[in-house]
């Protein structure tokens, strides 16, 4: 860690404001906010889960045509700092050629670049952009903020810190889950996050559940179907089912492959009312659809509608 970077304590707060903006997007369960919280004060960030309440997400529309580069000094002449918030803020506002120099230069940042006020609520907004694209330079700028390497090692100095120190996970499992979504070993990242989906801990079922959804792949959704339908933690089937939703790095197909097993859990007689509505939300952010609070109609939606 570079002398000027925050430490990995001071990573949490950062990342629960981010992760709460980017996963809680299910249409009237899962909204935006920025909340600070103390370092290590896992059960606080857990209890205020809970109690978000509040506006609809636009997460779902589509994302607008690139638009002509605004006017910009070299970047050359900028601090590693000044191209990082420019570049991130350019790409959140979809202009043309931004993402591609943010990708070009994010690999140099890693000791130079430190969190302010400006770059925690440019990641906030990038986190939760409707482009995939955007959301991916967002885990690199963490990554870089953070210290954390893009390579093998750090997946094992990470599952480490997870095992040895239960106050680390929040930002461990989450830089856990970047790292496997941006390549860095995605098949090890999955087997070490699916021996956390059963841990004693809901706190860090739920955090795993976060990290499965910023992993994105095929595999990282069996986890989250099965916790959505199983777990006993009321927290942790919410996270499970905005990470199948809208939040994390899964693509638009991926989302709706997941909808036939959403449809048979919406049909268990056993499933609670809570967690059927969970369902019902998602496939509304999925689908597009509103079949309301009946599961036989969204299965005769599904069959006229899907694909």
């Amino acid at each position: 860690m570079d002398a000027h970077s925050s430490g990995p304590s001071d990573f949490e707060p950062d990342v629960r404001r981010s992760l709460r903006r980017l996963s809680l997007v299910i249409v009237g369960f899962c909204l935006l906010a920025v909340i600070t919280v103390q370092p290590h004060a896992v059960r606080a960030a857990v209890d205020e889960f809970e109690t978000m309440m509040g506006r609809k997400s636009d997460a779902a529309l589509a994302v607008p045509a690139k638009v002509p580069r605004r006017a910009q000094g070299t970047l050359d002449a900028m601090t590693p700092q000044a191209q990082a918030e420019l570049l991130l803020d350019e790409s959140i506002h979809n202009e043309e050629g931004a993402l591609e120099d943010l990708y070009a230069r994010a690999g140099g940042w890693r000791e130079y670049v430190q969190m302010t006020p400006k770059l925690s609520q440019e990641l906030d907004a990038a986190l939760n952009a409707n482009d995939l694209q955007v959301r991916a330079a967002a885990l690199d700028i963490y990554l870089a903020v953070y210290d954390v390497e893009k390579q093998s090692a750090s997946v094992s100095m990470l599952d480490q810190r997870i095992s040895a120190e239960p106050e680390a996970r929040p930002w461990a499992l989450f830089s856990l889950g970047a790292l496997g979504n941006r390549g860095i070993e995605p098949i090890g990242v999955f087997r070490k996050l699916s021996d956390y989906t059963h841990d004693p801990n809901a706190d860090t079922r739920a955090w795993t559940m976060e990290s499965l959804a910023i992993l994105g792949t095929n595999e990282a959704l069996d986890p989250l179907l099965d916790a959505l339908r199983n777990d006993p933690s009321p927290l942790v089937r919410d996270r499970a089912a905005c990470g199948l939703a809208q939040s994390g790095m899964f693509t638009r197909e991926q989302r709706r492959s997941a909808v036939p097993r959403l449809l048979d859990i919406a049909e268990d007689p056993a499933l609670d009312a809570t967690s059927r509505g969970y369902v019902f939300h998602a496939l509304q952010d999925i689908t597009g659809g509103n079949a309301g609070s009946d599961a036989k109609a969204w299965r005769r939606w599904w069959q006229q509608h899907g694909s």
